[in-house]
């Protein structure tokens, strides 16, 4: 009996394989996960085979019964379907250069990307390895060709740029495997090719030359707003590009609560202002009582204009991303040796474990660090840990004012604190 539409549709999986029969040959089969493959039955020389005529519901019954009467006039016709399909598979995948198919790759992932890291991964593509291989047959490509334009990259001293490159390279050659246009990914060979470049880690002061910071701002004789910014920056220990862009809309005073989106409402003429948090997610920032103080001279200055830290001559436009290091600078610190803007979340997330009260799944999400273990990260990112985050950060705003009367490390401080 032939099948219909809701036949199809309607079919539950079983717990073994099994199939339903349409007719002349062509039939669903069915596995225990739910996924339905149309495939054809037919004798050519005397043997049985099967032809994969496509997954439904991306295939339709109709089309199904299309590409099955288009495959038994070929065998009629005296040609095999299977070879024909397999020859029609090489001639495509010859005609395919390695640039259309990593275009082809790029538009599948775009809708994962912010359309800022999209430009770059294009670009980069464009820039590093469409000039040298790019109209080169996809199917022709072996390990050395892929290999070469990144190690001219390597060679000029861009060592992350070169890793970057190796493994869009081979993004791009796994999506041609995955899509029938090759049999093998000659690009897996490149693991280990492309010397990894040495990770700095950005300067941070030691515990015990944290009262001489806190000294050093606190006679710092700039601009208030940029001092403001460096207390501000040390309170809450937020990345430089989510504090500089920072709306009021953003700030809940009732509730002592920032919460940074995933992506701001770009300013005119001010390149990265549509960043947010990092991690593409709304971050949330509890406020200390220190940390609402300084917003609340902070406001006294730049509450008449959208953006929180505005710059020096033009208040449409964010301060300097480099405000904070100068300012730092000019407080006598090496900001490459001893300690930076950037730097101040090392020595908050030090002292926040240190002390021995917080969770590190607390910490981490305060942080907004990127959680590489996907159980743990869907876990961390749904508990969010907010009432432990509120009272750590102020547990550590409390921490840097007793730091302006005597020197205690986290630990001992915890003792008093409880």
């Amino acid at each position: 009996m032939a099948l219909t539409d809701i036949k199809v549709r309607t079919t539950k999986p079983s717990d073994k394989p099994f199939k339903l029969t349409d007719g002349q040959g062509m039939h669903l089969l069915i596995n225990p996960n739910g996924s339905k493959y149309w495939r054809l039955q037919y004798r050519f020389d005397g043997k049985q085979k099967v032809l994969a005529l496509g997954v439904y519901p991306m295939v339709s019954l109709g089309e199904a019964r299309r590409k099955r009467d288009e495959a038994k006039k070929l065998v009629s016709d005296g040609i095999d379907p299977s070879e024909k399909k397999k020859a029609d598979k090489i001639e495509q995948s010859e005609a395919l250069t390695f640039e259309s198919v990593a275009r082809d790759w790029h538009k599948a992932c775009k809708r994962k990307w912010s359309d800022s890291h999209s430009e770059r991964v294009l670009k980069s593509m464009e820039d590093g390895l469409f000039t040298a291989i790019g109209k080169r047959k996809i199917s022709e490509l072996n390990t050395r060709d892929l290999l070469a334009p990144i190690k001219a990259v390597e060679a000029s001293g861009r060592l992350e740029v070169a890793s970057r490159l190796q493994q869009r390279t081979t993004a791009v050659m796994r999506y041609a495997v995955q899509n029938g246009l090759i049999d093998y990914n000659p690009a897996q060979e490149m693991a280990g090719a492309i010397a990894v470049a040495k990770r700095t880690h950005r300067p941070a002061l030691p515990f015990e030359r944290f009262s001489e910071l806190l000294e050093r701002i606190d006679n710092f004789k700039g601009r208030k707003l940029t001092k403001l910014a460096v207390k501000l920056t040390l309170l809450i220990f937020i990345r430089s590009s989510e504090l500089r862009f920072a709306r009021w809309s953003e700030i809940d005073f009732e509730n002592a609560m920032w919460t940074i989106p995933s992506e701001r409402e770009p300013l005119p003429g001010v390149k990265h202002s549509h960043r947010g948090s990092k991690m593409r997610t709304p971050h949330l920032v509890p406020l200390s009582c220190q940390a609402l103080a300084v917003l609340t001279e902070i406001k006294e200055i730049s509450g008449d204009h959208e953006l929180v830290f505005i710059g020096d001559h033009d208040f449409r436009k964010p301060m300097s991303e480099n405000t904070v290091n100068k300012a730092l600078r000019s407080m006598g610190y090496d900001t490459t040796v001893e300690v930076c803007g950037h730097g101040f979340r090392a020595m908050a997330c030090s002292a926040l474990i240190e002390s021995g009260l917080w969770s590190k799944d607390a910490v981490e999400r305060q942080m907004s660090h990127q959680e590489r273990n996907s159980v743990r990260a869907a876990y961390i990112h749904k508990a969010e840990h907010l009432d432990e985050r509120k009272l750590m950060l102020q547990w550590w705003a409390d921490y840097l004012d007793i730091l302006r009367i005597r020197q205690v490390s986290p630990f001992d401080f915890k003792k008093t604190y409880l």
